[in-house]
């Protein structure tokens, strides 16, 4: 059965349709400027960033146990290490020059508290995913990181970021070494953008593959 319909009727199906179209164009086109923005900044945030990257020997009790205390060692040591590093590229010139010695704190801290685990210390490139730390969060992707292996290195590992000094408590100013990216890494909603951003760092390793 069909039914009348005035022509007043179609046009106005017609212009709906029509606003929708240009709503879901408006749409995409704000959601690209961000998701474009949000790149720019994760990018900008890796590159300004060095990390400390801890793997445990195994995920025995004992071992994650032992992973904590060779953290609180190192972070208490490269604390003075870096108060007066300004930019990221002295801050891995520090890491790298002061290799041996994280390492020799790593060992004498394992040998303190009864084991003979071998310490494995570089500076190399790790990919992490979207983390979120204490109230700030960090995009997923490629960042130089200050890798601390621990035996078989078979174990939970541990993370955060050396260079600005964000592992330490109380040093919330090392925000500002960020600049206008503070907003992205504190920012309201941001865990979920910078997951969408995780999406399409792993989508481009897969195609670079």
């Amino acid at each position: 059965m069909s039914f009348y319909r005035p022509e007043y009727y179609k046009h106005g199906r017609k212009m709906k349709g029509f606003e929708t179209l240009l709503l879901i164009g408006l749409v995409f086109t704000l959601f690209s400027s961000n998701v474009n923005r949000t790149i720019a900044a994760g990018n900008e945030i890796r590159s300004e960033t060095l990390r400390l990257h801890i793997i445990a020997n195994s995920d025995s009790e004992e071992d994650q146990n032992l992973k904590i205390k060779v953290r609180d060692a190192v972070l208490e040591a490269t604390g003075e290490l870096f108060a007066e590093v300004t930019g990221k590229t002295e801050a891995v010139a520090a890491a790298e020059y002061s290799a041996d010695d994280i390492k020799a704190i790593a060992e004498k801290t394992i040998a303190e508290e009864g084991f003979d685990y071998s310490v494995q210390v570089e500076l190399t490139e790790t990919w992490f995913e979207t983390r979120s730390y204490e109230g700030f969060t960090l995009p997923a992707g490629d960042y130089d990181a200050v890798r601390i292996i621990i035996g078989a290195g078979e174990g939970k590992n541990w993370w955060c970021v050396m260079y600005p000094a964000l592992c330490i408590p109380g040093a919330e100013e090392d925000f500002e070494k960020y600049g206008s990216n503070v907003e992205f890494i504190e920012g309201t909603g941001i865990e979920i953008r910078f997951k969408l951003i995780e999406l399409i760092e792993k989508l481009k390793k897969i195609l670079a593959q």
